[in-house]
């Protein structure tokens, strides 16, 4: 169960979630890349490396030991992705990160001042942003390349003319 189905008030409803857009992977991506394709290749060419000279054992003990650093540098970035929650309920926004030490904002929809969004060209052609949520009497807080930062934004808006009328 997520943090924010764990975390919901009684009779509260979700209505909208998001996270983090898969474009934070790419960098983990090219290193793991970097690391998996050399590894491959050591066990794909094992025996031809093992002919000048180097035990076979070792060859492919170096292989796997390249294919496994790329596997936990990936998955510590889907790991890292994973772990940010962003939901809109019918009462409030609630935002968390983090897996081992934890950062939660939950904002009242009556005390959201203003939701920004910025987005580069490549950003809206990916469709994520950066999202500065405004509540009363506190400080701007941004959240870096969240996806559909405008449909976030929109169920925000949506929630808090509810609770007016």
């Amino acid at each position: 169960m997520s943090y924010v189905e764990k975390n919901l008030i009684p009779g509260e409803k979700l209505v909208y979630r998001t996270g983090v857009h898969w474009s934070v992977l790419t960098g983990a991506a090219i290193v793991a890349a970097i690391f998996a394709a050399p590894g491959i290749a050591i066990l794909v060419y094992r025996d031809e490396i093992a002919a000048k000279g180097i035990p076979v054992n070792a060859v492919a003990i170096a292989g796997v030991a390249l294919i496994l650093v790329a596997a936990v540098v990936f998955g510590l970035a889907v790991i890292k992705k994973n772990a940010t929650e962003i939901a809109v309920t019918d009462r409030r926004v609630i935002i968390k990160t983090g897996l081992t030490s934890r950062r939660s904002l939950e904002i009242m929809l009556a005390k959201v001042e203003s939701i920004g969004i910025d987005e580069t060209l490549v950003g809206r052609m990916l469709g994520y942003g950066t999202v500065v949520i405004h509540g009363t009497g506190g400080t701007p807080e941004p959240f870096r390349k969240i996806a559909h930062p405008s449909q976030f934004r929109m169920a925000v808006q949506q929630q808090i003319d509810r609770a007016k009328t």
